[in-house]
């Protein structure tokens, strides 16, 4: 904004002492009118070719695309920048990826009159090498994955001492015979009914785990 002042009251006042008063120096100056009367540098005109690809790429991602997914973007199109590069222009002229909301679902509902079991494993998930024991500790719980018709959700049972999955079952709805398929698996595979040892289901306080159930299980 000082250069274009200071050409436009060049012949009111003397070019030197507008930029001493602006803080410029006059070869400053000077060199700005040139590269003016010539044009745009080549650099200038890169930089501006690369401006408008940033914009065609992101709004081609209808704005979701942030520096990082447009920089390689550009790669893929054989266009030679770098990221920091990039993500200044982006950052100059205001172009920003839009952040999509998270929806969460909700799994665990405890707000329920169902009677609660202890909670003998009282959070001890890893416990010592010389205590672990297969078939101990089964922990339950239940979890969902997005798809595109819609949410999935999934009851696993993991034994505690394998970290391994020994029951699961998957519903696009959740109701109570989904925990329940998944521990069935689990007690057909590993037949805790013959161990020489207990074993101990824990799960959270989900309706799911507390209700009365009327599977026949």
């Amino acid at each position: 904004m000082r250069y274009p002042f200071i050409e436009e009251h060049h012949k009111t006042w003397p070019v030197r002492v507008m930029c001493r008063v602006l803080l410029v120096t006059a070869a400053g100056f000077y060199k700005w009118r040139q590269q003016r009367r010539l044009g745009p540098s080549r650099r200038e005109v890169n930089r501006l070719q690369l401006l408008e690809q940033i914009r065609d790429l992101h709004q081609r991602s209808s704005g979701r695309y942030g520096s990082p997914r447009v920089h390689r973007a550009l790669r893929r199109q054989n266009r030679r920048c770098s990221r920091k590069t990039v993500e200044k222009l982006m950052r100059q002229n205001q172009i920003r990826s839009k952040r999509t909301r998270r929806w969460r679902v909700r799994t665990t509902d405890s707000n329920h009159p169902h009677p609660i079991a202890p909670n003998r494993l009282d959070r001890r998930f890893n416990q010592p090498q010389k205590q672990r024991q297969l078939n101990a500790v089964w922990a339950a719980d239940i979890t969902y994955v997005p798809t595109r018709q819609g949410w999935l959700y999934l009851a696993a049972v993991m034994d505690l001492c394998s970290r391994r999955i020994v029951g699961w079952a998957t519903s696009d709805r959740l109701p109570a015979q989904l925990p329940i398929a998944a521990l069935q698996q689990a007690i057909s595979r590993r037949r805790p009914h013959q161990l020489p040892h207990p074993l101990l289901h824990h799960s959270d306080r989900g309706v799911q785990y507390a209700c009365v159930n009327t599977s026949g299980f």
